[in-house]
C-alpha cells in the first residue's frame, strides 16, 4: 500500500531513507533548505558518494515516486509520515545539538492538518521524543492529531542502500497501537524483523549499538598493542576469538581506529546522556581514549623505521574514513597527515574518491594522480584506508618507485611475507614487523 512520506533533511541518512522508501513503493518528497543541494538533486545529481544510491534516485525520479523541495510546506502537502532526518552535531561538551530537530518540529507543528506520524530518524538522545511531542503541542493547533515515533537508522556508509532494503532489523519506538500499525504498513515490503519498543528504548538502541561496536574496535586495537609488544599476531588472535558465536568476527579487525560521523558523535552523546542520568560511563571514555591514541600508530612506527622524520617523504594511501565513501568526517587520515606535517614530513596523498573534498582541508599536501604517483620517491608508504583497489596494485612496481622500502599497513590489508619477498620492510598493526632482507639493506639504507 503506497504511503505519502516527507523526509526533512537530505544529508546521508535522509537522502538514503527517502530514496529507499520510494524504491519500496511509497511516494516521497525529500526536503532541504539548502537550495544548491536540492537543485543538484532535481537535475539528477547526487551530492554524496554512496554506491547504488544514484541509480535508486534516478529510477524513482523517473517513475514519479521521488521528488525534492526546499520547503517543508511543499513536502507535507500529502504527507502521512514526516521523517526528521536533520543533523545532530556534537556540542563542545559532547552533548547532541538538537536545535535543528526542534526547528523542524516547530515548523511541522504549524502545518499539521491530518493524522500524521512524526518520525525521529536522526540519531538523538533519550527523551528527544518527549521533547518533540512537547514542541508539537506547544506550536500546533490544540486539535492536532499525530503520533511521535522513534525509528533509528542502522545504515553503514558504503552499503547503505543494501542495509535499508535488506535490514537485519527495523526498530520502531511507539506510544500507540495506531502508530505501530502505521509503521508496520510503511515497512511491510521489507523482509527484516520489525522490533517494536517504547520510544525511550528505541532511542537508546541506536546509541547502545554504535557504542558497543566502537568498543569492539577499540578492544581489538588494545589487543593489537599487546601483540606488538609480545610478538603475537592480532589477526590470529582475532580469528580465534571470532569463532566464538558469543563474540563474532565482525568489528574485530585491528587498524587505525574508527572515524565517520556516527561512532565518535554517538560515543560522546552517550557519555553525556549517562552523565545527566547520574552514571559515569568510564568504559566508553576508555574506548574514546584508545581510539584517539591508535591514530598515532603511523607516526610512532615511522620513527622506529626512519629515526628522524623531518624532510622525509611519506605516501598516504586513503583519506576517507572507510572505503566506498568520500566521507572525511573524523577520518583518521586527517589527524595522521596533520601529525606528519608537524613532524616536517612531505606528504603525497591519494584516495579514489575523496581527494576533491580533502584538498581544501589539507594545505601543503601533494595530491597524487594515483597510488603509484603517491609512492614515487617516498621514504615510506602508509596504507590508511583499505580501498580494494590498493590490494590490486602491482607492489613490485611500487617497490621500484619508492626511495626507501618501508611499508606501513594500517589496516592489515596485505600479506606481509609477500611484501618482504619484494624487498619491503613491513610494519602492520598488531603483527610482528617483517625485517628488510639483508640483500636490500645495502641498496636503500634506512
Amino acid at each position: 500500500m503506497k504511503k505519502h512520506v516527507a523526509v526533512i533533511g537530505t544529508g546521508y541518512v535522509g537522502l538514503v531513507t527517502g530514496a529507499c522508501l520510494a524504491e519500496i513503493g511509497h511516494s516521497v518528497v525529500c526536503v532541504d533548505n539548502n537550495k544548491k543541494k536540492i537543485a543538484v538533486l532535481k537535475k539528477g545529481g547526487v551530492p554524496i558518494y554512496e554506491p547504488g544510491l544514484g541509480e535508486v534516485i534516478q529510477r524513482n525520479r523517473k517513475n514519479g515516486r521521488l521528488s525534492f523541495a526546499t520547503s517543508i510546506a511543499d513536502g507535507m502537502k500529502k504527507a502521512e509520515y514526516v521523517f526528521i532526518a536533520v543533523n545532530t552535531p556534537p556540542k563542545p561538551d559532547g552533548e547532541a545539538d538538537l536545535s535543528y530537530v526542534e526547528a523542524v518540529a516547530r515548523e511541522v507543528a504549524r502545518l499539521l492538518s491530518r493524522y500524521t506520524l512524526i518520525v525521529d530518524k536522526s540519531t538523538v538522545p533519550v527523551h528527544t521524543g518527549e521533547k518533540v511531542k512537547q514542541v508539537l503541542r506547544l506550536h500546533g493547533r490544540p486539535d492536532a492529531d499525530f503520533d511521535v515515533v522513534s525509528n533509528p537508522e542502522f545504515l553503514r556508509e558504503g552499503t547503505a542502500v543494501k542495509d535499508f532494503l535488506h535490514p537485519d532489523r527495523v526498530v520502531v519506538g511507539v506510544e500507540s497501537k495506531r502508530a505501530e500499525r502505521a509503521m508496520r504498513e510503511l515497512y511491510a515490503p521489507l523482509k527484516g524483523p520489525l522490533i517494536v519498543t517504547d520510544i525511550k528504548s528505541a532511542e537508546l538502541i541506536k546509541h547502545s549499538s554504535n557504542s558497543f561496536l566502537a568498543m569492539k574496535i577499540s578492544f581489538i586495537n588494545a589487543v593489537a598493542g599487546i601483540c606488538e609488544r609480545t610478538g603475537a599476531d592480532v589477526t590470529k588472535v582475532a580469528e580465534g576469538m571470532g569463532h566464538d558465536p558469543r563474540i563474532g568476527k565482525s568489528f574485530l579487525k585491528a587498524g587505525l581506529g574508527f572515524g565517520g560521523s556516527c561512532f565518535p558523535k554517538d560515543l560522546s552523546a552517550y557519555i553525556k546522556m549517562a552523565e545527566e542520568a547520574g552514571y559515569d560511563f568510564e568504559l566508553l571514555k576508555s574506548v574514546q581514549k584508545i581510539n584517539a591514541e591508535q591514530r598515532r600508530w603511523v607516526v610512532k612506527r615511522l620513527k622506529k623505521a626512519l629515526w628522524t622524520l623531518r624532510g622525509k617523504t611519506v605516501a598516504v594511501w586513503g583519506l576517507a574514513f572507510k572505503p566506498d565513501t568520500d566521507d572525511l568526517r573524523n577520518a583518521p587520515a586527517l589527524d595522521i597527515i596533520a601529525e606528519l606535517c608537524e613532524e616536517g614530513c612531505l606528504v603525497r596523498a591519494h584516495d579514489p574518491v575523496a581527494m576533491n573534498l580533502a584538498k581544501p582541508r589539507l594545505k601543503g599536501v601533494y595530491f597524487a594522480r594515483d597510488a603509484y604517483d603517491a609512492a614515487k620517491g617516498a621514504d615510506a608508504v602508509a596504507l590508511v584506508t583499505e580501498w580494494g583497489e590498493y590490494k590490486e596494485l602491482d607492489m613490485k612496481k611500487v617497490r621500484a618507485l619508492v626511495h626507501t622500502p618501508v611499508f606501513l599497513d594500517g589496516r592489515n590489508l596485505f600479506d606481509p611475507d609477500g611484501l618482504v619477498a619484494l624487498g619491503f620492510q613491513v610494519h602492520a598493526v598488531g603483527r610482528p614487523s617483517a625485517a628488510l632482507p639483508a640483500s636490500a639493506v645495502g641498496r636503500t639504507p634506512l
